[in-house]
């Protein structure tokens, strides 16, 4: 079970945070969402995947919040926002570094790869700083070669584009995914956040 976290540690990641919190909601249990039971953006697929972790090293799986031996849909109605903004600091800031960007492109990137998955949100980062003139490739890896483009760009053009490739993929999404076409006015909002 991850320990209990206090954001406010970390300036640059509560903002982030914040962000994130605005846009995902409390307990969801929609059938036509293939990561399953959600809470505060916390997916019982993703917390299946990543919850038999153990990064706090209490040596307990992570993602088993109320300590059955069971990961499953009670350790998503059991979760808080302390226990999901600890699995957004281990499994996505500080495992992939976004508090080394901007803060414009840090916070973009943690929203986007809380939604969509670290690598489709990388990709659009890298898709976003090609249209501002970098020479990237768009294989959702943040390199050395990307996250000096992702430094060295200006943040405000670049989460311009940013949120111009993240609307794209949400609509490309929809049309292949027809029975997610009702989340698109929702991701269309964060998108453009």
């Amino acid at each position: 079970m991850p320990p209990e976290f206090n954001p406010s540690d970390d300036r640059l990641f509560s903002a982030a945070l914040a962000v994130v919190l605005r846009h995902e909601g409390g307990f969801v249990d929609d059938p036509d969402d293939p990561g399953g039971a959600t809470k505060f953006g916390i997916s019982l697929r993703w917390l299946r995947e990543a919850g038999e972790l153990d990064l706090d090293g209490d040596g307990l799986p992570d993602g088993d919040i109320d300590l059955d031996g069971h990961i499953d849909l009670n350790d998503i109605a059991g979760l808080t926002q302390e226990n999901a903004a600890w699995f957004y600091k281990a499994h996505w800031w500080d495992y992939h570094r976004y508090g080394d960007f901007p803060l414009l492109v840090s916070t973009k990137l943690l929203d986007l790869a809380v939604n969509m998955g670290a690598r489709q949100a990388h990709k659009c980062a890298q898709r976003a700083a090609r249209a501002c003139g970098s020479a990237l490739a768009d294989d959702g890896l943040l390199g050395p070669l990307s996250r000096a483009a992702l430094i060295e760009t200006d943040a405000k053009q670049l989460r311009v584009a940013m949120r111009s490739e993240a609307a794209g993929f949400y609509r490309g999404l929809a049309a292949a995914r027809p029975t997610s076409v009702k989340y698109l006015n929702g991701w269309l909002n964060r998108a453009y956040a």
